[in-house]
């Protein structure tokens, strides 16, 4: 039974998400702030899973995902009322593996939770099967370590997020491949639809900022201008 950290403020909502997420089968931890939420992700049970809302009384949804991403590679879906692109974009950039904003749908927040869920042990098994063969993933300069986590170009690490880990890996186990945004959500987040693509684009350009020379000039994760992204073969 899947355990799920559910971080959120709003009696009514927080209670509302619980009773969903109990009706799918999944064990909740239920917190109102940030700091409540980061004992409750330290004590004997593990979430498999965490939502923090960004607006919580203590410390923030931001400052919940950027202290267990220190620790921990747990699937984070940040929850957001504020529409803005910036707010999305830094809750990515600290490790979110995604976001969903408010009013959604609980059959929305259901099917997401459960391809995170779904795509972290498929990643997971992949990783564990790749990793007894002893071949890193290499693309020129930039090597990935499956069994390390660890990714380095030119043979400095080089400090990425779990989402961003399993896109660039992917990206590289199909080198010379052109991927629409919705395939990437298919595939790396294990979203069967999604009428949102925008998380794509961000973790393409995180990635781009830490390994490209000139990022606005990418020669290893390319546009392909109307169709998608591939990384050079």
């Amino acid at each position: 039974m899947p355990t799920v950290l559910l971080v959120e403020d709003e009696p009514a909502l927080l209670t509302t998400i619980a009773y969903n997420l109990r009706r799918e089968g999944h064990r909740v931890l239920t917190a109102a702030d940030g700091q409540q939420a980061l004992d409750l992700a330290r004590g004997d049970t593990t979430p498999d899973v965490v939502l923090p809302d960004v607006m919580l009384p203590r410390l923030d949804g931001f400052e919940v995902c950027r202290r267990i991403r220190q620790r921990s590679s747990v699937p984070i879906l940040m929850l957001t009322a504020k529409p803005d692109e910036v707010d999305r974009v830094v809750g990515l950039e600290i490790g979110a593996d995604d976001y969903l904003t408010k009013p959604f749908s609980m059959r929305e927040l259901m099917a997401r939770v459960k391809a995170l869920l779904r795509r972290r042990d498929l990643f997971a098994a992949e990783a564990s099967l790749e990793t007894r063969s002893g071949q890193p993933l290499t693309a020129g300069d930039v090597t990935i370590d499956l069994d390390q986590h660890r990714v380095t170009k030119s043979d400095q690490q080089i400090a990425l997020t779990p989402k961003e880990f399993d896109l660039l890996a992917f990206l590289i186990k199909h080198r010379g491949h052109v991927f629409a945004a919705e395939r990437l959500l298919e595939q790396v987040w294990g979203y069967d639809r999604s009428t949102d693509t925008g998380t794509v684009p961000v973790h393409i350009r995180s990635l781009r900022q830490k390994l490209e020379d000139d990022p606005s000039q990418p020669t290893r994760i390319e546009t392909v201008r109307g169709v998608g992204y591939r990384f050079a073969s």
